[in-house]
């Protein structure tokens, strides 16, 4: 995940400065409504408790929810306390780059239990159970990890215990060393990316060749969604790819448009940052027949009111 913020925002003006933080701060809270409603809805349903992929997407609405919050926290900062405490810029940093890299490995653990579900369907129920899924999300979390605790690890054998109590502007390349950052980044996001990027293509084209080759309409037509779904999963990658191409963009614009440089970096953190989140409610929660159900029942109070009055 992208958590660099520009220190130039701090330039702009105090309406300009209330604005952003209104709009950032109002997605993210329509954004947390949104997952809250799919995550009240998981618990509230025991139905949803012993579907692997059902555990394994409200799992990826928490994260995302860990996601926006960490990104709003570090947006306001930047404005309302631009240097904070070393130690808790290193927590922001390592739960940022963890939550980052633990959207897509969820994608690609979804797309291989649809890809069981369809082109295995007769050991689905013995492969993809609650206890592997559970084992599957610690998994994908501990290795997730990795990384931000290395960061944690090179500063810590790096600095003085005194840099830990210090002041500093809370951006990744401020507090870790910058080439051994850059290089450990790259590294580890072309590792996450190629594994995930390899699943979704084997699971799609296996899933593919099943739809042509079904004989019966059920199994054709659920073959077909699942087609549909492992798309989806690609189509949000690719919005979490845009982290690290806009940043290329953004060193193209500024220079063409030196006086809108605090606007550029603004878009280009919502387009990035912000509305990805959106993806995963809008499609997948409310795109499920049976989400979509139990969300209208548990939320349509006007609805609900007038079944239930005499």
């Amino acid at each position: 995940m992208n958590t660099t913020i520009d220190q130039n925002w701090i330039r702009d003006n105090y309406q300009e400065a209330l604005a952003k933080n209104i709009i950032v701060i109002v997605l993210a809270l329509i954004i947390i409504g949104i997952n809250g409603m799919l995550v009240v809805t998981y618990f509230q349903i025991p139905m949803f408790h012993s579907d692997p992929r059902y555990i394994l997407y409200i799992s990826l609405v928490i994260n995302d929810i860990l996601t926006i919050s960490i990104l709003v926290i570090m947006f306001v900062l930047t404005y309302a306390m631009p240097n904070v405490n070393v130690s808790f810029c290193c927590v922001l940093l390592s739960l940022g780059s963890t939550t980052g890299i633990i959207t897509p490995m969820i994608l690609a653990g979804m797309a291989i239990e649809r890809y069981i579900a369809v082109c295995k369907p007769l050991h689905h129920s013995q492969i993809c159970t609650v206890n592997r899924t559970y084992v599957l999300i610690t998994v994908i979390w501990v290795f997730s990890s990795i990384p931000a605790l290395i960061d944690i690890i090179v500063v810590i054998a790096l600095q003085p215990i005194s840099f830990f109590y210090s002041l500093t502007y809370c951006q990744a390349i401020v507090v870790y060393p910058s080439v051994y950052y850059t290089q450990k980044t790259t590294a580890t996001q072309t590792l996450f990316l190629s594994i995930v990027w390899i699943t979704l293509f084997y699971t799609y084209f296996r899933v593919l060749c099943t739809a042509k080759i079904a004989l019966h309409g059920h199994h054709l037509s659920s073959a077909k969604k699942a087609r549909n779904t492992i798309l989806l999963h690609g189509g949000q990658l690719l919005l979490c790819m845009l982290s690290y191409v806009t940043p290329v963009l953004v060193s193209v614009l500024i220079p063409l448009f030196p006086a809108h440089r605090t606007k550029i970096t603004f878009v280009n953190y919502l387009l990035t940052c912000i509305f990805p989140r959106l993806l995963s409610p809008l499609i997948y929660g409310l795109r499920d027949q049976k989400f979509g159900k139990y969300i209208k029942r548990n939320f349509s109070c006007g609805v609900v009111i007038v079944k239930v009055t005499p």
